[in-house]
């Protein structure tokens, strides 16, 4: 894997003019798809379905970080779920999924996700959500905020296991 040779996206100064929330929110996104790519983006097929010990294969956390992000940021855009995303939910842990699918559901939930974090005004912070069947409380802010915080700890998940895979490889 190649060597990192920017600091942390939080530490380039970029997003400057963006609030503090929404400018730690990207930065946390863009690290998750550096690391991603960084510590899994090489590896095949086979590497990123499998499932040493049991735990949940690199291809889950691929496919829990692009589609939580999306009803994520559905609940704090105010709107319920739709079937498709309650059926995308049931899928994450099916078997199979191929290199090219995943990283490119990746990209274009990443991408889609600056968009819809952006269009929020750091007056929308303390707005009330709900999240789930059950109505759960929560505010836009905290809904961006968990957005950063479940994205990195797939992403931890994600290189830990790519690491046991790469381990035992021959």
């Amino acid at each position: 894997m190649p060597e990192k040779s920017l600091p942390e996206p939080w530490l380039r100064g970029t997003l400057a003019e963006l609030p503090a929330v929404h400018r730690a929110v990207l930065h946390a996104l863009e690290l998750a798809g550096e690391d991603l790519h960084r510590w899994c983006g090489h590896l095949n097929d086979e590497q990123l379905n499998r499932r040493p010990a049991h735990i949940a294969p690199i291809a889950f956390h691929l496919r829990h970080i692009s589609r939580s992000l999306d009803r994520l940021l559905t609940y704090a855009e105010g709107r319920s779920l739709n079937e498709k995303q309650l059926a995308d939910l049931k899928s994450e842990l099916e078997p199979g999924a191929s290199r090219d699918q995943l990283f490119a559901e990746l990209s274009a939930t990443l991408t889609t996700a600056v968009t819809r974090i952006r269009s929020f005004s750091r007056a929308d912070l303390e707005t009330a959500r709900v999240v789930g069947r059950s109505k759960l409380p929560t505010t836009v802010g905290g809904l961006l905020i968990h957005v950063a915080d479940h994205t990195q700890r797939h992403v931890g998940q994600a290189v830990t296991t790519a690491k046991f895979v790469l381990a035992q490889s021959p």
